[in-house]
């Protein structure tokens, strides 16, 4: 059922139609375009442009169409143009031509974007709910290797030795930020577009503010031109998500190395694995691996978006059809993939004694030694030579750096005396770091504790924000 055509004298090519036709995805749309339509109908039937019992009737009708499409009772059709004509041939199907009544000081413009709006609060929100649980796995697992010495890396060298929970507590902080993140998106994308109209609001007596509040958006629009073209808040979701991508890409490379043969570290969960078809004995990380290319999927998305939007002049364009299929997608993907990672986090187990022992390898103790020497007055950058120096002499030995021995120490420089191997041990690095953020296990578990508290204080903010979104959706 087309929404235009008075002025036509020709019906579009199938070619054209089959271009136009946005029903396929926009279908997903059709709980929250329903829910608008009714906040739309207050304010016509606030302002007397629909009366009372006509206003009933129609309410009925839309509360009917929302059970039916629920259920799937009530369906799109290969003739229907998009979920905005689908849903009125619904209500003409039910209350002939007063169902077109809703059409009064509405466009598809400003419909579209706020069914949009609605979809998006509903979904991220959905998203962040996801993101504290994963955040939740993760530092559950740091708090079971608090204590376990690692080698730290930095470009995938050895560099020093840390607690191996304070390297997987990490991720817990990136993921963290993406939560706050979507909190602060949602107070820009809450903002009601209905009663902008095609782009210059209405002549009608309509209440922009008063459809905000029935919507729970937390403001109306400021610009009617800018209400129709605005997708800042779609385009600044696909970024989020694409961060979040890249934060699950991060995990997804770190476990497909631990687990590989070379490190030996990680014992993923056959739950979370799979097989070869033609080699029996191979398992491998395909979840950790799939999270890691799925980032390029969501990367690509917003890049799309964001070329799309980069030239359009004036208010709207069919070109913002475009922002729905990337939008759905990139949602989609993730509901897809963090569960799998959240529970192949949870059920890894890590070698701690391979990861003891390769702790101290790769000289990774040579800070240690400048440190000595700077708390011994020593100016850093001498401290740093003699450190260097002493790894010159190990490698030309080919031994570790607490196998030097006291001449050779003290050849180097003279304060480095036998004390010195008093820092020269993994825990004394380790439990040394106590700087705030630092590795010591006592930092650690203080870390741990924070984050922990700071997920729970954002989950309960969004299960509120949550809860509001689905008050308002059932009223």
């Amino acid at each position: 059922m087309a929404l235009w055509g008075g002025r036509f004298t020709e019906q579009p090519t199938d070619a054209v139609f089959a271009l136009s036709q946005s029903v396929g995805f926009d279908w997903r749309l059709a709980p929250y375009d329903l829910r608008s339509s009714l906040a739309h109908l207050a304010v016509l039937e606030k302002s007397s442009l629909v009366s009372k019992e006509d206003s009933a009737k129609i309410r009925g009708a839309l509360k009917e169409l929302i059970e039916e499409v629920a259920s799937q009772k009530f369906l799109p059709t290969k003739e229907d143009e998009d979920v905005h004509s689908a849903l009125e041939r619904g209500l003409t199907t039910k209350l002939g031509p007063l169902g077109g009544s809703l059409r009064a000081g509405r466009s598809r413009n400003d419909q579209v974007t706020t069914d949009l709006r609605l979809f998006a609060i509903d979904h991220m929100l959905a998203l962040a709910n996801l993101l504290t649980e994963l955040t939740e796995v993760i530092l559950k697992k740091a708090s079971e290797y608090i204590d376990d010495p690692a080698p730290g890396f930095t470009h995938i060298q050895h560099a020093q030795p840390i607690s191996f929970g304070h390297e997987i507590a990490k991720h817990a902080h990136a993921f963290s930020r993406d939560i706050s993140r979507i909190n602060d998106w949602y107070h820009r994308a809450s903002v009601s577009s209905l009663g902008a109209g095609a782009l210059s609001g209405s002549s009608l007596p309509l209440d922009p503010e008063f459809t905000a509040k029935n919507l729970g958006f937390e403001n109306t629009f400021e610009n009617s031109i800018d209400a129709v073209s605005d997708r800042d808040y779609v385009a600044e979701a696909l970024f989020i998500t694409s961060l979040i991508g890249i934060h699950l890409s991060r995990i997804g490379e770190e476990w497909t190395l631990l687990g590989s043969t070379e490190f030996a570290w990680a014992k993923i969960s056959d739950q979370y694995s799979t097989g070869s078809s033609i080699m029996p004995q191979k398992k491998n990380p395909d979840m950790a691996e799939l999270a890691r290319g799925k980032s390029a999927r969501l990367i690509g998305n917003l890049v799309s978006v964001l070329t799309m939007l980069k030239g359009l002049p004036f208010a709207y364009n069919r070109d913002l059809q475009e922002d729905k299929e990337p939008f759905f997608d990139s949602l989609d993907t993730l509901f897809l993939v963090i569960p799998a990672v959240s529970g192949m986090i949870a059920t890894t187990n890590f070698d701690r004694e391979k990861m003891k022992l390769s702790a101290p390898t790769g000289f990774s103790l040579a800070t240690e030694i400048a440190d000595y020497l700077v708390r011994k007055n020593v100016p850093f950058s001498q401290a740093h030579e003699a450190a260097g120096m002493c790894v010159a002499m190990c490698e030309k030995h080919k031994i570790e750096l607490h196998q030097l021995s006291d001449e050779q120490f003290a050849s180097i420089h003279p304060l480095l005396d036998p004390s010195i191997r008093d820092v020269l041990t993994v825990e004394g690095a380790i439990a040394s770091r106590t700087t705030s953020g630092g590795t010591a296990p006592s930092q650690v578990r203080k870390q741990i504790a924070a984050a922990m508290k700071k997920t729970l204080h954002q989950r309960t903010e969004i299960a509120n924000k949550s809860k509001a979104f689905s008050e308002m959706m059932r009223a």
